[in-house]
Parts: C-alpha cells; sequence; structure tokens
C-alpha cells in the first residue's frame, strides 16, 4: 500500500516537472531525491529563518516548541537514514533537548547530509533491499520513504508556527517570486 501511495505521488509530482522540461526523472530513487530536496531544502530555510527570540514559541503548551521541533526532525533523520545505510546512527543526543538556534541549524544540516548519503547511494534495486528500523524488518527504500512522509508533516507544523509568527514560509516565499 506504502509503495503504491509513494509511486502515485511520485506520478503527481513527477509528471507536471517532466513536461514542464524542469527535470527528467527517469526512476523511483530519482523521484525519492527529488522530493527529499525539496523539503530537505525547505526545513533548513525555515530553520534559519525562525529568530532565535522564537525557538522556544509553542502555539499550544502541548505541542513541541520551534525548537524541539528542529531537534526532534534531526533525531528522526538520524534514526530513518542509519536504517536505510546499514549503519548504526552517530547521534548520541536527544537533539529535541538543544535550545540555542546555532545548534539546532547546525544538527539539522548535519542530520541532512547523513541523509544525503542514504539518498545519493539508492538504486533501484536498492530500493527493496531489506533493513532494518530497530527490530523490524522493513526495506531501505521504506525507511526513506517514511523519512519523506515524516519531513513534509513536520514541516507542514513549522510553516504554522512561521505564519503565527508573521513570517513567510520558504516554500511560499519561492512561490510567490
Amino acid at each position: 500500500m506504502v509503495c503504491r501511495t509513494f509511486a502515485l505521488a511520485v506520478f503527481v509530482i513527477v509528471t507536471p516537472l517532466s513536461a514542464s522540461g524542469q527535470t527528467k526523472l527517469d526512476t523511483v530513487p530519482d523521484g525519492m531525491r527529488s522530493l527529499y530536496n525539496s523539503v530537505r531544502r525547505n526545513l533548513i530555510e525555515a530553520a534559519e529563518l525562525m529568530p532565535e527570540s522564537n525557538y522556544a514559541f509553542k502555539p499550544t503548551p502541548d505541542v513541541r516548541s520551534f525548537g524541539e521541533l528542529i531537534g526532534h526532525i534531526a533525531n528522526t533523520h538520524f534514526n530513518f537514514c542509519s536504517a536505510a545505510r546499514g549503519v548504526a546512527s552517530p547521534n548520541k543526543q536527544n537533539n529535541e533537548k538543544l535550545t540555542a538556534k546555532a545548534e539546532l541549524v547546525q544538527v539539522l544540516k548535519d542530520s541532512s547530509a547523513f541523509c544525503d548519503a542514504a539518498f545519493e547511494a539508492l538504486t533501484d534495486a536498492g530500493v527493496a533491499e531489506p533493513a532494518k528500523f530497530g527490530s523490524t524488518p522493513i526495506t531501505k527504500g521504506y525507511a526513506l520513504i517514511y523519512n519523506i512522509a515524516h519531513d513534509n508533516e513536520h514541516y507542514g507544523n513549522i510553516v504554522t508556527y512561521l505564519r503565527l509568527k508573521g513570517l513567510v514560509p520558504p516554500s511560499s516565499a519561492r512561490a510567490i517570486r
């Protein structure tokens, strides 16, 4: 079901791109890399955009602060991408506990760079290669698709945080140029 849903999402996004001549995406890994690079850019630019004074901001008391959200995303990058790469996570801290903007932006960039290697190495055959998430058997493709979905879910949260602070999200700012 996840593969069919992902294939449909790739088709819906890739068809207009290919028709416009902007990008040619011939393989599932190419589509995955394109989707990942898009959300990666949005997340890093959003983390850089939010003023440090708003990193403790919570829209409501029962949700993560903006900084905790950035730290959470970094934590999960290391988890998903270590599964896809078949290596131990190099992350040795709970990044949700960091509070300084500079530290959080850097760990987001570091975790993204760790994921970059997984996406760059992905091949058609590699999408179906076995992997483990904890003790759960999965595929490398599943780990990376889940990473993309998770990033997009939280970018949606971030958009709300930015808008509540009167800031235009990076993806919207690019669209109106």
